[in-house]
């Protein structure tokens, strides 16, 4: 399941929509870049700096999954990791990283680990 929270213009939006295997790994494609969707260089300094590697694109897209959940357990955000991953092992790396991250908070309910995005914590 997927969870998008926020406004349009004064309305509150709070949607969820359920996605089978097939949706998240044709959702992951969608989101991989190909070598014409990147953007034109802005300066010179831009132009120096490196483009970040697929492995710093897929941390940066598993926080986001978090950051605009605000709040996941564990088995859910590994599932949903493992559909933006591509495997079940890449989604585990991933879900460690976020275990340590200072951005995020886990709680137990019941048991089961509830990973939440600290927006106040250290930055965006």
């Amino acid at each position: 399941m997927l969870r998008i929270r926020g406004r349009i213009g004064d309305w509150p939006v709070d949607l969820t929509l359920e996605m089978d295997e097939t949706d998240w790994q044709r959702l992951a494609a969608a989101l991989r870049p190909t070598p014409g969707d990147r953007p034109p260089q802005a300066s010179a300094d831009s132009a120096a700096a490196p483009a970040p590697s697929a492995a710093e694109r897929l941390w940066q897209a598993a926080q986001d999954l978090l950051r605009q959940a605000g709040r996941c357990e564990g088995p859910r955000l590994l599932d949903e990791l493992a559909a933006l991953a591509g495997s079940a092992a890449a989604a585990k790396g991933l879900l460690v990283r976020l275990r340590h991250n200072p951005q995020v908070r886990i709680e137990v309910h019941d048991g089961t680990q509830v990973f939440i995005w600290n927006a106040g914590a250290g930055g965006a």
